[in-house]
């Protein structure tokens, strides 16, 4: 037993809490919240929302049965007091290390992890999923998903939300909304109604009430129909469920989302409950948390802080690309034209200071990539340059609007796929590692790679000034290389940079790989290799003129991109060499074809063979003639 958590070193399963007492769990409440601030401040980790769900999660774990009972929960923003009721306290330090723990959910992780996910809004498609497998399957456990207010606002959970009322099937779907302020709406008499809907015998006499209503004929059962309504909202204050209650929800709450003995009890009673519930806790992000109660927004997501002093460990270094982009963002704003959209992300694209200074026409949409590309195409097509800078893994999620309202339509949406290529510690889910394979191959559209900071500058004045149809940037999390050459060209459509010529072998570098390629150059010079280095700043269109100019004058190309293999630049570099009758050897170091882990960038880099000693150990088999033509990498490298 850990002495620092005496209550919660004992739960290494839920149902150990079935037994306690309130004042027991509401110890085990305050031993998780001072869990996650010990053990956040050393690793970083998403902060604020996680101190906000300690009581809900300690209630219904206490009420629910897991296993057999299922909780999906949405991202893993709000999740970690599930990790440390559920066995993981004593691993809880790896968290988002190194072959540590995730900072998401991972089915492989944990039996309790019923369905993994780092992107928002699924949790209750996948709820109803498991709910429907256990109706055919003959099951009677409980499912519920806990989704927040942020997601619940994406369109797959309103879908979710139509589909689950019209199946009638038991599902629970818990509101986590920490946006809505507890004071004016949670009182002692709005908890005891709520309270009292969720009683099963309440319920008993709504469902009489429709069930006679369902009987009426003709205009009296329209007039009937309002009695099963009329009976459950009487207790719901304001109405505040109705819509969910149109769906085919038995709404209840608001409930306050920190007081566990309330909690309990409704959800103990939830679990007896049959058909579709809807329960609507309000909670507060940062709770037991002073500085992140009053500014959930900074502490959402955090490095390593001291708890004492509350200050963050300061992030020196040289300017990010991120920074890059907000800064000439503010630049190419003086035309009235220029508008930004992002997707619930205004701080992690670097459009704070956009929205700061030029509010009405700044649009953050919430978590809605599908509508944040669609609404930028309407404003193409209305005489506007939107900006629409999406984190690339989660523009995938967009990759129909891209494809049929943007580029079909040669409308010129501006796309910053910020994150492109791996981001460390969030892992799997949100490295960027597929954008060049999954808008390659779509016509009309324009792709570019900056290989630092300062040409993404340089690319968003460019972009500003292109109205010839869509275009889109990628480019890394942090910085570059600080080794690369000051000098650069002008940047022209389709061309890319030479920044050193050589007869040996030549390195084609695509953004965040050229500083990669230009240190191995250096290598490879000091050992008598005559290197090349071109930064490949187009990768739609192509610019064949350099590459078959490089495949000419020299005896081998050696291509390094932060993305798969398959449908990746380096494919597209190899078939035109072949094209062009060509007998020079092609190379690409790419990522694998397996879903990367989480860890430090440099760290899951050099696993992948993206590390400036692999490129020289390549290109020196390739200057010594011993590589053929190779495809790019697609197993994974252990």
């Amino acid at each position: 037993m850990d002495s620092a958590y005496p209550y919660l070193s004992r739960i290494v399963r839920p149902e150990q809490l079935h037994g306690l007492e309130i004042k027991e769990l509401q110890e085990v409440a305050r031993e998780v919240r001072r869990a996650i601030v010990d053990h956040v401040s050393r690793t970083g980790g998403h902060f604020s929302s996680n101190l906000g769900t300690v009581e809900l999660t300690v209630a219904l774990y206490s009420a629910f049965r897991l296993p057999p009972d299922q909780v999906v929960w949405d991202t893993g923003h709000q999740a970690y007091p599930h990790k440390l009721l559920t066995g993981r306290l004593e691993r809880f330090g790896t968290l988002r290390k190194h072959k540590g723990l995730s900072g998401f959910l991972r089915r492989e992780e944990s039996e309790f992890d019923a369905f993994g996910a780092g992107h928002a809004g699924t949790a209750i498609s996948a709820a109803l999923g498991l709910a429907l497998a256990r109706d055919l399957r003959g099951g009677k456990h409980r499912v519920a998903a806990v989704t927040g207010d942020a997601s619940i606002g994406s369109g797959m959970s309103w879908e979710a939300l139509n589909h689950a009322g019209d199946s009638g099937t038991s599902l629970t779907v818990i509101l986590n909304d920490n946006r809505m302020s507890i004071a004016p709406n949670v009182g002692a008499l709005t908890q005891y109604f709520a309270r009292l809907r969720s009683r099963p015998l309440v319920q008993d006499l709504a469902q009489r009430a429709k069930d006679v209503a369902q009987r009426l004929p003709g205009p009296v059962t329209r007039v009937a129909s309002g009695i099963r309504h009329g009976v459950t909202h009487y207790f719901a204050p304001e109405h505040t469920g109705t819509i969910f209650e149109e769906l085919g929800f038995e709404y209840i709450g608001p409930l306050d989302g920190h007081d566990l003995p309330v909690l309990v009890e409704v959800f103990r009673n939830v679990a007896e409950l049959k058909g579709p519930v809807f329960v609507h806790a309000l909670t507060v992000k940062g709770k037991g948390f002073e500085l992140a109660e009053e500014d959930a927004r900074k502490w959402h997501g955090v490095g390593p802080f001291d708890p004492e002093s509350c200050e963050m460990k300061a992030s020196k270094g040289p300017r990010t690309f991120t920074q890059a982009f907000s800064e000439a963002m503010l630049e190419v704003a003086e035309d009235p034209a220029v508008v930004a959209i992002t997707a619930a992300m205004p701080d992690g694209t670097g459009l704070s200071a956009f929205a700061a200074k030029h509010p009405d026409r700044y649009f953050d949409v919430g978590i809605a990539e599908q509508h944040a590309v669609t609404v930028a195409a309407g404003m193409a097509a209305g005489g506007l340059k939107p900006f629409c800078a999406i984190y690339s893994t989660f523009l995938q999620r967009a990759f129909d609007q891209v494809l049929h309202d943007v580029c079909l339509q040669r409308l010129p949406v501006r796309f910053f796929l910020d994150r492109a290529g791996l981001v460390g510690d969030d892992g799997p889910t949100h490295h960027g590692a597929f954008d060049l394979s999954y808008l390659g191959p779509i016509p009309n559209l324009v792709l570019m790679a900056p290989r630092d900071p300062d040409e993404l500058a340089e690319m968003v004045r460019f972009v500003a000034g292109y109205g010839d149809g869509p275009i889109a940037v990628r480019y890394p999390r942090g910085s570059a290389d600080p080794g690369l050459p000051e000098s650069r060209t002008p940047i022209a459509l389709g061309r890319d940079e030479t920044l050193l010529s050589g007869s040996d072998v030549t390195l084609v570098g695509v953004g965040s790989m050229v500083g990669v390629a230009w240190a191995a150059a250096g290598r490879l010079r000091e050992r008598g290799v005559q290197a090349g280095v071109l930064n490949a700043r187009f990768v739609k269109p192509m610019d064949r003129d350099a590459i078959l100019s490089c495949a000419r004058s020299s005896r081998g190309l050696l291509v390094l991109e932060e993305n798969v293999g398959w449908g990746g630049f380096g494919e597209r570099v190899r078939e035109a060499v072949q094209e062009a009758g060509l007998s020079c050897p092609v190379r690409v170091l790419s990522l694998p074809d397996a879903f990367v882990e989480h860890g430090p960038q440099d760290v899951l880099r050099a696993e992948c063979g993206l590390s400036a000693d692999r490129a020289v150990q390549a290109a020196l088999d390739l200057a010594a003639g011993r590589a053929a033509v190779e495809a790019p990498d697609r197993v994974s490298r252990k």
